[in-house]
């Protein structure tokens, strides 16, 4: 992890038909392996609190969430100061495992939609069916051209997590898709 103490974009945010904003700084750690190892799931959760979650789904326990990602491939989200002891942790549970650990919390931005239309701006950019998305599923598709991860983390709110690099650009089009006037009434 870098020394970089900022995001991606620090304080934007955007009131539309839906608000956007970019959450700050946010832990993560990608852990790839045999997910269904019972020692991996053992580590994980002694050291989250979270159950490996089922295929598309997110599991959360106080301020961590494991995310599944692909079926050898969890994101663990945790407070962002946390996520280096994080990784030194489970390389010690999982020592001799063949897993791969790292701390990604400086190569990804996260973006919150909140309000009862937030599906209605995505939509726009993505090409899911964001009706059939409840309170703890994740979808990982493209908005627009960016590879993106969707977690409905609340009814009214989804977490998008995409590159870092690419932060200024998916903001702008967050905010186009979210613009007043423009709701396309799909799932309101």
């Amino acid at each position: 992890m870098s020394d970089m103490t900022t995001s991606a974009l620090p304080g934007a945010q955007f009131a539309g038909f839906v608000t956007v904003r970019e959450a700050g700084m946010q832990g993560m750690v990608a852990l790839r392996g045999d997910i269904g190892s019972d020692l991996i799931s053992q580590a994980v959760l002694q050291a989250t609190g979270c159950a490996l979650p089922d295929q598309r789904k997110v599991t959360r326990n106080g301020d961590h969430a494991v995310a599944w990602m692909s079926p050898d491939e969890v994101l663990i989200l945790c407070p962002y100061a946390k996520a280096a002891p994080l990784v030194t942790t489970l390389s010690q549970a999982l020592a001799g495992e063949f897993v791969t650990l790292a701390d990604v919390s400086d190569a990804r931005a996260v973006f919150t939609l909140s309000g009862p239309l937030w599906r209605d701006a995505l939509a726009k950019l993505c090409p899911v069916e964001f009706g059939a998305l409840a309170e703890g599923d994740l979808r990982r598709t493209r908005a627009a051209q960016v590879p993106a991860a969707i977690w409905v983390s609340a009814p009214d709110t989804a977490m998008l997590i995409c590159f870092r690099s690419v932060a200024g650009y998916m903001f702008d089009l967050l905010r186009t898709a979210a613009a007043p006037g423009s709701e396309p009434g799909l799932h309101g």
